[in-house]
């Protein structure tokens, strides 16, 4: 069932037509645990196998029996849902759960302070906008430093109890104590007139806003939005060279003045040209990248020389999907800032959180940014719910996920294994897996050879699962050969199987007739 035949398409009817040419444009009536329901041919149901998972949002389940309970009972007792500018307890029991969280995972006793949102990009806009007010406040204490300094060294040169060297003068082309003074000003106001950067990751997704999609590596989605705000440097991943390259390109330092002894010296203070450091510690769009805890130290170790905040974006992976709450701290990632949303929600609800270390909050924050719908009374009641779920029986969830994820990922080997000319990776961790595709650019396929030039083959395989195996499944977006599997949390042996069943046969097509791949 596809809709309404003689009805005009006017909702990005271009990927649409895209997705009709893949076999994708699939309407589902119905969804529970991992199963969608789509109408066949002469009407029947047609179960398929979901392991797009809302992109990570359903590490739940399509439709969870005890989420769709809790949300009938609020909408049954009138929960009020829009009520700003009031108390919101739910919001607060959920920043208070979340915390007690934390403090497990992080073994800290520090408190980190939660701003709402209703989508995972904007929790991230809402932390480099926190960010970049933190930088700019610790900046203008900096200046005012500095402006005192200048005032004493004019009184004093004035006063003829301190001279500017002779040897400074020279090496600055300045005559005197004001020529020097103006010449300090006009440095730092250059500086100051500098936009922000950011650090980030080869491979990251962090939005497709005007803010965050500067944080997204993919140039297709990036570059023509470049104007729109600042820009970030992207790192190679486990690079710690790299990524100390990179930091010391764009150093700067402010100037200031002392005085010692009578004699005006000119010194050096370090300017924050960095507003954050952004990081997936499983990335999601890039081809499921897992960092390596060397990586994530260096990372940590570099931010901390640079006093410039990390923001964890755990919006994909985290929730418990790679068998603990934050997949960061699997690889002893420390952030002052961590995002997340997605299977926030429980699969029903738009809901996002931005959590920021005590240390690093800025209460002056609280005034200058706010959301309609941040904190409503039902996404927030929901989110609550969700993580009462996911911390019942000890945590039995987070290692349901683990045991799952190595299962399917087990599968997933036993295919690359027997199909080594075909199938060139599999990565991941828990139920946030890829099974990358090698290059097929050189197949002999001439279709095959035009799809992967394109950068659709993914898409195509895609078509091809749905068609044949009824399974759903995508490319990651910047690594369009990698499959990413996002089951939830009821995936069974025999979905695995008939997973495991379906590669191969994708595999064995690719390999031995690669043009049936387009064959209905």
């Amino acid at each position: 069932m596809n809709g309404n035949a003689t009805e005009p398409e006017i909702t990005e009817p271009n990927m649409r037509a895209l997705l009709g040419s893949v076999g994708l444009d699939v309407e589902y009536l119905r969804a529970e645990g991992n199963t969608l329901v789509q109408a066949g041919a002469d009407g029947e149901d047609v179960a398929v196998l979901d392991h797009v998972g809302g992109y990570g949002s359903l590490l739940l389940g399509h439709n969870n029996p005890e989420i769709v309970a809790h949300a009938k009972k609020l909408l049954d007792a009138r929960t009020p849902v829009h009520i700003q500018f009031s108390r919101h307890s739910s919001a607060n029991r959920l920043a208070l759960a979340l915390n007690r969280i934390l403090h497990r995972e992080l073994e800290t006793t520090e408190d980190y302070l939660a701003f709402f949102a209703s989508t995972g990009a904007e929790a991230v806009e809402t932390a480099i906008k926190h960010a970049e007010l933190d930088r700019r406040m610790r900046i203008g204490a900096l200046i005012a430093e500095i402006d005192s300094h200048v005032e004493e060294v004019r009184a004093a040169s004035r006063s003829g109890s301190a001279s500017v060297p002779g040897s400074v003068q020279a090496e600055l082309g300045v005559s005197g104590p004001e020529e020097l003074i103006a010449h300090v000003r006009a440095h730092n106001e250059a500086l100051l007139a500098k936009p922000p950067l950011f650090l980030a990751l080869e491979g990251s997704f962090h939005g497709k806003l005007a803010g965050s999609v500067q944080l997204t590596h993919n140039p297709v989605v990036r570059d023509p939005f470049q104007a729109l705000a600042a820009q970030a440097r992207f790192v190679p991943i486990d690079r710690p060279d790299a990524l100390a390259k990179v930091v010391d390109s764009e150093q700067a330092a402010l100037l200031d003045l002392t005085i010692d002894a009578g004699v005006v010296t000119v010194a050096p203070r370090n300017y924050p040209v960095f507003t954050a450091f952004l990081v997936e510690p499983v990335q999601g769009e890039g081809g499921i990248n897992v960092l390596s805890e060397e990586f994530t130290t260096q990372l940590r170790r570099t931010a901390d020389a640079l006093d410039v905040p990390v923001v964890v974006d755990e919006i994909q992976c985290g929730m418990g999907r790679t068998g603990t709450f934050l997949a960061g701290s699997a690889v002893g990632l420390r952030g002052d800032y961590y995002t997340l949303a997605k299977s926030l929600g429980g699969g029903i609800a738009k809901i996002s959180i931005l959590l920021i270390r005590q240390a690093k909050y800025r209460p002056e924050f609280e005034f200058l940014h706010s959301s309609t719908f941040a904190k409503d009374g039902f996404s927030t009641a929901i989110a609550l719910k969700v993580v009462e779920l996911l911390e019942a029986e000890d945590g039995a969830a987070y290692r349901r996920a683990a045991e799952l994820g190595a299962r399917l990922k087990s599968a997933l080997d036993g295919v690359a294994a027997d199909f080594p000319g075909v199938v060139k990776a599999v990565r991941g961790k828990g139920l946030m897996l890829g099974l990358e595709f090698e290059d097929q650019t050189g197949s002999p396929s001439e279709p095959v050879r035009a799809a992967a030039l394109q950068g659709i083959l993914g898409y195509v395989i895609a078509g091809y699962l749905l068609r044949e195996h009824r399974i759903r499944i995508f490319p990651t977006a910047s690594a369009p050969n990698t499959l990413r599997f996002e089951p939830s949390l009821q995936l069974t042996d025999e979905e695995i199987e008939q997973t495991a069943t379906a590669l191969r046969a994708v595999s064995a097509i690719l390999r031995d007739r690669p043009d049936r791949i387009f064959q209905p």
